[in-house]
Formats: structure tokens, C-alpha cells, sequence
């Protein structure tokens, strides 16, 4: 069993507002790929804060715990010693204050339903997910509070590949709760000089963004993939970002949260950077691959494979015009040709831009 420094903390019932800056923080993260790990890193930076990183692997936990370096990250970053690395999920949560999850949200549920037990207390938790659940159709958010019950949850939006925060890049997000000082405190667990966080409260509308996002960087992905060039993919992300916004407005979310970080900043990341695993996807599918081969080969999970079959269903409830996500999904599971979905895009009919 992997030891840890004894630490000085307090257990509370309820979501804690204040805190003695004297006191160490214990922060459990629960999952160990890129995004988990670079946010484990990102808060042990804090000199007041310890942070315990469970893996599902055992082999891979104990191997990061002792060279100090996670395969799905970088080999040049090197893990803080305030990380500790196991697959013992009791081990982990251990006297944690607060939990981060960032566990695919296609395996969410299950992985919180087997460790419902040791999770009754309601502690506040951050999700660092950007999925909808296919069969509920659900954001990460509310999946939490319905496997553990009513507690204070925080999701994270914004342009933040993983790579990224571990080397130190300067990153900016935002920290969405029903609750704005629960977002405050998301903000003092998880700023640095390098990554700067800012506040919502449409805790709705930065979880949907960072659902559909995904499903634009697919079409971007496709539209680099065929070599449309700069015009096409341009048009491509502002009409997706219309979109984007047309959904959340229908669904409650704030339209000015599709403008800014978790919107706009997020969906520009996605669809032009090299590390994002829903733009190669589109890349691939346009290239000719098909999505059995690219799931197969892939490192790592694609959030908008899921997520575009859960947005086609809440869109369809509510009768929302969204043709580039519905193209996306035809591309993925209908087995149309890239080709044909540009040119459905392309030779609809002409009307006001809106």
C-alpha cells in the first residue's frame, strides 16, 4: 500500500464556504488519463493542497507512481511529489475534501455506481467532462448528483487540451455552478499563475458547449480531412457555433455562454488543434477510414461519437435546426460519405443569416 503525508484536515456535512489557508487541502482526482492527470499536476502546484490520483489499471498506477510520469501526458513533464498515484479507490478518497472527476462520460455512471459506497458524503465535486450520456441524454453534472445524490457540483469549460496545462502554457476557463461561491471555490483549488479561471453560474450552458463542441470538431476534422481549406472550415465553425447556441437557448442555458470560454474558445481549440481526438476522427473519416478502424486504432476516447447520438435526440425532441451535427451523426452511423454530407450542407436552401 502506497503511503501518504499525514495531512490536517476537517470534515464537514455540508459544502464548506471558508477556508483557514493554514490547513492543507486534499483533493481526490478519479481518472487517470491526460485531462486527470494534468489537473492533478495543475493543483498540486499549491504548496496547501495534496492530491491523490486514481488510475483503473494497476499496473499503470503503480508504474506513474514510480517513475512520476503518465503515458498519456508528455515523457519530459515530471509529476509533482503532492501527487500520489493508485488504483485503490478507498486509498484515494481517503480524508479527500474535495473530488475532480474526469472520466469519460460514456463510463461515468458505472464507475460511480461501483463506488457509491465509499462516496456518501457529499463533498463537492469538479467535472472536467465535456459529454452528454447516450441513454439519458444527460450532462456529466447531473449524472453526479443522480448516482451520489444532491451535492455541489462545478464544471469546468474552455479551451484546455491537457498537454497544454501540463507544460505550463498559459490556459483560461471557466467555472460554472448553480452556486457562485462553489464556483469561487473551484477557482482558488484550481488557479495558478498559468491558468487562469473565471466564473459562471450557467452551469447549463458550459456543459452543453462543451458537448457540442465535440460534434463540430468532428465536421472540422472531416472538412480538414477532404482539404476544403480555410473558407470551408471557417464557415463551418461560425455556423456551428450558431448552432451551438440555437441548442442551449431551447434547452435553458444563457446565449452568451456560447460566446465566450466554454463556447466559442473551446470550439475554436477543438477544431484546429493537432491534440484533439474529435477533430482526428473527422480527419480520418474524411481520409476514408471508417469509424470501426478509427475506434480500434485510436488513443484514447472521442467524446462527440457518443455525444452526437444524444444530441440528435434532444435535438428531434425539441425540433432544432442543427444540419451540421445531423450530418456529422449520418457520417458516423448511416454510413454516408463525406462527400454527400458536404454537398447536403452546401445545397440547402438559400435564406437570411440568423
Amino acid at each position: 500500500m502506497i503511503r501518504v503525508h499525514q495531512t490536517t484536515t476537517e470534515r464537514h456535512p455540508q459544502i464548506e464556504r471558508e477556508e483557514k489557508s493554514s490547513m492543507e487541502r486534499k483533493i481526490a482526482v478519479l481518472g487517470g488519463g491526460s485531462m486527470g492527470t494534468a489537473c492533478a499536476q495543475l493543483m498540486a502546484e499549491q504548496p496547501e493542497q495534496s492530491v491523490t490520483l486514481w488510475m483503473r489499471d494497476r499496473d499503470q498506477a503503480e508504474a506513474a507512481q514510480q517513475s512520476r510520469q503518465c503515458k498519456r501526458l508528455p515523457k519530459d513533464v515530471a509529476l509533482l511529489p503532492s501527487v500520489t498515484i493508485s488504483n485503490d479507490i478507498e486509498f484515494c478518497l481517503h480524508e479527500a475534501q474535495y473530488i475532480l472527476i474526469a472520466i469519460p462520460s460514456a463510463y461515468l455512471r458505472t464507475t460511480l455506481e461501483q463506488f457509491l459506497p465509499l462516496m456518501q458524503q457529499p463533498l463537492p465535486v469538479i467535472s472536467v467532462m465535456k459529454g452528454l450520456e447516450f441513454d439519458t441524454q444527460l450532462r456529466p453534472c447531473e449524472i453526479i448528483e443522480q448516482v451520489l445524490g444532491p451535492r455541489g457540483t462545478v464544471a469546468i469549460g474552455g479551451p484546455s487540451h491537457a498537454e497544454e496545462i501540463a507544460y505550463r502554457l498559459p490556459t483560461s476557463v471557466v467555472a460554472a455552478s448553480r452556486d457562485l461561491e462553489l464556483a469561487k471555490l473551484a477557482q482558488q483549488l484550481m488557479g495558478t499563475e498559468r491558468f487562469r479561471v473565471y466564473t459562471n453560474t450557467d452551469q447549463t450552458g458550459v456543459e452543453y458547449a462543451g458537448a457540442l463542441k465535440n460534434v463540430i470538431g468532428i465536421a472540422a476534422g472531416i472538412c480538414d480531412g477532404l482539404g476544403f481549406g480555410d473558407n470551408a472550415k471557417a464557415a463551418l465553425m461560425t455556423r456551428g457555433q450558431v448552432e451551438m447556441m440555437r441548442f442551449g437557448e431551447a434547452y435553458g442555458a444563457e446565449p452568451t455562454t456560447f460566446s465566450g470560454l466554454a463556447g466559442y474558445g473551446d470550439l475554436v481549440t477543438t477544431c484546429i488543434s493537432p491534440y484533439g481526438r474529435n477533430r482526428e476522427v473527422g480527419v480520418r473519416l474524411g481520409q476514408g477510414e471508417s469509424l470501426e478502424h478509427i475506434n480500434q486504432t485510436m488513443a484514447g476516447f472521442a467524446e462527440g461519437i457518443k455525444t452526437v447520438q444524444a444530441v440528435k435526440q434532444l435535438a428531434e425532441n425539441k425540433s432544432i435546426d442543427m444540419p451540421i451535427s445531423l450530418e456529422v451523426y449520418d457520417v458516423l452511423f448511416t454510413e454516408k460519405s463525406p462527400e454527400q454530407a458536404t454537398a447536403n450542407l452546401m445545397s440547402r436552401p438559400f435564406r437570411s443569416e440568423s
